[in-house]
């Protein structure tokens, strides 16, 4: 199943990083939606569900895709796609029946 929500991409703008690794931007100018890596779900042409996602300034997006020095842990990007995900509930973006 593929979920892409433009709705949730564009919830990004205006909130502050979920991710918060050392050397986190300070603002909400550079914060992006970051999909989670190691959900197995991604492939050529393939990218993980936006509901596997989190908040990530420009620094920390650039930590978890290798782009920039830095450590992070899976409990991190557990914890940040949780706040995230809280987020889009309380957005309406994501719905528990």
């Amino acid at each position: 199943m593929i979920v892409k929500s433009k709705k949730i991409r564009d919830s990004a703008r205006g909130e502050n990083c979920t991710l918060r690794l050392d050397g986190c931007l300070p603002g909400n100018d550079t914060v992006v939606l970051c999909h989670a890596p190691g959900t197995g779900m991604k492939g050529t042409g393939l990218k993980v569900p936006d509901i596997f996602a989190f908040y990530g300034c420009y620094h920390c997006h650039s930590v978890v895709d290798g782009r920039a020095k830095g450590e992070w842990t899976y409990k991190d990007i557990v914890r940040a796609m949780a706040e995230t995900q809280m987020k889009f509930i309380e957005k309406g973006l994501m719905v528990i029946k």
